[in-house]
């Protein structure tokens, strides 16, 4: 210990990738607090924004995902991973890393790719139970691979793994109020069930189509609604909500900050399938249905969820069925108190506490071999 640990933690894109990246770090600094950590992440994408808000420096590449549909936008992308690839070289020549993390996204490749080159050691960590093409790149060069599922072997180097489960956002898990003070925080009645609609930190159109499409059901259905839009949908749906004033129990936001108080108010959720979205759920015992994107790699949400479902954890209900279902199922769920007990107990058995302290210490373990 004659010298500070360097950490640099690497990938993003979405927010199922950047929290738990913060909360590895932050678990890291409550261990070495003399730990100096750099972030990597995408130019344009979220990471660059919520980084700083949590208190760190993040470094931008400025790479981009191939295009599947117009192949001639891949040059375009080739050189920005040659961009991207120099870039980091040049980051981690300045930083002089002990030991790189990834954690998935599109800028966790060349980082990771040119700290295996100059043989420092990496960390991967896969929240999903289908393995991302980049981790599944990166695996054959990195010296432990951290993940949230069982029978990750068919992927990875089985005596790499390390089955720690995913890291979630603190406030999800400390939070101190009642039920019924958390739905007073939305402005609810504190006695009447209560849904939770989230569609990841971007939105889900699908999940909100199934809401705007059935405000009649929401009206007369005798339950409450947290709705959480997302960004990019917030301002249409904000408009036609406003030509109504007869929805007292639907209360809609573009983004919640405290989901500990978001996931206390609610009885059932009803959620897309992301990896670190079903952790928080398993480590608080949460009811969900759970509404897999079709629209992400290999479908590797749809493989999240059944892992749930086929434990009787979760209820599927497929993208396009959710209009015609979605509402419907979450009503009559959120009213079955033996439904809901069952599910509980369930997901409840799933859950893998304090998995950002273990990969944190694992981290730490790797630095600390380099010295």
């Amino acid at each position: 210990m004659n010298e500070d640990l360097r950490i640099i933690i690497s990938g993003g894109g979405t927010g199922g990738h950047i929290f738990p990246a913060i909360s590895i770090a932050n678990a890291i600094k409550s261990k070495r607090p003399d730990a100096k950590i750099l972030f990597v992440g995408a130019i344009g994408r979220m990471e660059m924004e919520r980084v700083p808000k949590a208190g760190y420096e993040i470094k931008g590449l400025p790479i981009s995902g191939f295009n599947r549909k117009n192949l001639l936008k891949n040059i375009v992308v080739l050189f920005r991973i040659w961009k991207s690839q120099r870039m980091a070289k040049s980051i981690i020549s300045t930083f002089k890393p002990m030991v790189a993390v990834g954690v998935g996204g599109y800028a966790s490749g060349p980082t990771l790719d040119v700290c295996e080159r100059h043989h420092i050691p990496c960390l991967i960590q896969e929240q999903n139970s289908y393995a991302g093409v980049t981790n599944k790149l990166l695996a054959k060069k990195a010296d432990k691979i951290c993940v949230a599922y069982e029978g990750m072997e068919r992927f990875f180097p089985a005596e790499k793994i390390i089955l720690t489960g995913n890291p979630v956002r603190q406030n999800v898990l400390e939070t101190s109020l009642t039920q019924e003070d958390a739905r007073q925080v939305f402005g609810l009645d504190p006695n009447l069930k209560t849904v939770l609609i989230v569609g990841g930190s971007l939105g889900a159109g699908t999940i909100n189509q199934s809401i705007l499409t059935n405000l009649e059901l929401v009206k007369e259905s005798g339950v409450q609604f947290i709705w959480q839009t997302g960004k990019y949908y917030y301002q249409n749906i904000s408009d036609q909500l406003k030509q109504r004033n007869d929805l007292p129990m639907l209360v809609a936001t573009d983004f919640i900050s405290d989901m500990g108080a978001a996931y206390k108010a609610a009885d059932l959720v009803i959620s897309r399938a992301g990896a670190s979205s079903i952790s928080e759920f398993c480590l608080i015992g949460k009811p969900v249905i759970l509404v897999p994107s079709p629209n992400v790699a290999e479908d590797h949400q749809t493989q999240n969820a059944m892992a749930l479902v086929n434990k009787n954890a979760a209820i599927f209900v497929k993208d396009s069925e959710a209009q015609e279902s979605l509402l419907c199922q979450a009503i009559e769920t959120v009213k079955n108190d033996q439904k809901l007990a069952s599910l509980h107990e369930n997901i409840l058995k799933l859950g893998l506490p304090d998995s950002a302290n273990v990969i944190a210490e694992e981290v730490i373990k790797l630095a600390l071999a380099k010295q």
